[in-house]
């Protein structure tokens, strides 16, 4: 578990959850899932000394739950965002950032995937935000970047000489971009996670362009095709995924909506930027769906020329053998006919009559493959 008391100042890791809220900013709480269960009756009652009010106990499976789709939820109190992200590659551990996430997890663990690397990050696991006034609760798996990644930007400003702060590390940075709200820094951990996804974007397209050139080779003898089918399987469910996704994020945009109007000018600011930033991150959402669809549609488009173009080269094999027929047919008719038990047939016993007969076989068919051939039935199809 980690905490950081985030303010106009800068931004403090704390090592403990306090006793009280501080009097400035608010507090982020990130911990692991396993860890979330381990220190729910110690979080529900720091939560109730906080705020005076506890997690709803749906709330709370919905929050342990390692199978939950993205969905937006809320009460009186705060709300309640499920948003999944990308799985880690290699299936590894980096980024964890305490030894309680390190203890046996509750998520179930994806079967691993043959095939390319790529199609392995394919997987997601949901990550869960509940947002108060002043405090930021997420629950995240144990293999989650995500959590780090932002954290270590919090403390990026932060000189080497103030690194040692008695509540931890701190960044008294006062120009810097801190997060004004647990909403603004739900929606920039939620940015991050998207952009995650527009960087699979890029490994996609190259391995799906691997594919289209060997489906487009006449002569291509192997195709993976159980590669092939794992990477349209998980292009549909990262399709859903993302539609997941959209939903949960429009259900928050709405609910924005709803929000009273702040009476300052500060306070309408601040919230006039987290639906700047809640439609930003909507656009990036949807980006990846336009793209998943496309690569959808590429891969059906490719795996048909695929059989086109194996159903042309069938053809052109079909046409040179019918050719070839068409070529010995009035040969096999001539050897025939001077091959019957007639005991008079024409030039049957004269000296030059085979010759004759030779002759004139090698005549037709000499005609009838330059026939063919002007016609193009025994060339290929250009391609």
């Amino acid at each position: 578990m980690r905490i950081f008391h985030i303010h106009g100042g800068g931004v403090q890791e704390l090592h403990t959850l306090p006793h009280q809220l501080p009097a400035q900013g608010f507090v982020w709480v990130a911990c692991a899932r396993p860890a979330f269960q381990l220190r729910l009756p110690e979080i529900q009652q720091h939560l109730q000394g906080w705020l005076g009010l506890q997690l709803v106990d749906l709330h709370v499976s919905d929050l342990l739950n390692a199978q939950l789709p993205s969905h937006y939820d809320y009460t009186s109190q705060y709300d309640l965002l499920v948003f999944r992200r990308l799985g880690a590659g290699n299936g590894g551990n980096a980024g964890n950032g305490s030894h309680a996430d390190a203890a046996p997890s509750a998520d179930a663990t994806p079967a691993r995937r043959s095939g390319p690397p790529v199609l392995r990050r394919i997987d997601t696991s949901p990550v869960g935000f509940a947002v108060f006034d002043r405090v930021l609760l997420t629950v995240h798996p144990t293999d989650c970047q995500v959590r780090d990644t932002y954290a270590a930007r919090l403390l990026a400003a932060l000189p080497a000489a103030q690194g040692d702060v008695r509540e931890g590390r701190a960044s008294p940075v006062a120009g810097s971009r801190l997060p004004t709200s647990p909403a603004d820094l739900m929606l920039r951990v939620v940015n991050l996670m998207v952009d995650g996804y527009l960087d699979l974007r890029r490994e996609l397209t190259r391995q799906l362009d691997h594919w289209q050139t060997e489906l487009l080779k006449p002569r291509a003898r192997y195709v993976n095709w159980t590669s092939l089918l794992e990477a349209r399987l998980s292009l549909h469910a990262l399709d859903e995924t993302c539609e997941d996704q959209r939903s949960a994020i429009q259900d928050w945009i709405d609910a924005l909506e709803t929000w009273e109007t702040p009476d300052t000018a500060a306070a309408l600011r601040e919230l006039d930027l987290l639906k700047v930033r809640s439609r930003d991150v909507l656009e990036h959402i949807e980006r990846v769906v336009h793209h998943v669809r496309r690569l959808e549609q590429s891969t059906e488009t490719a795996v048909q020329m695929h059989f086109s173009v194996q159903s042309n080269r069938t053809n052109d094999i079909m046409r040179t053998l019918t050719a070839l027929t068409a070529v010995f047919l009035p040969l096999n008719l001539i050897a025939g006919i001077f091959g019957m038990n007639f005991e008079f047939l024409p030039l049957i016993h004269k000296a030059d009559g085979f010759w004759w007969a030779m002759g004139s076989m090698v005549l037709i068919a000499l005609g009838l493959v330059a026939l063919f051939w002007r016609k193009q039935y025994l060339s290929r199809t250009r391609r």
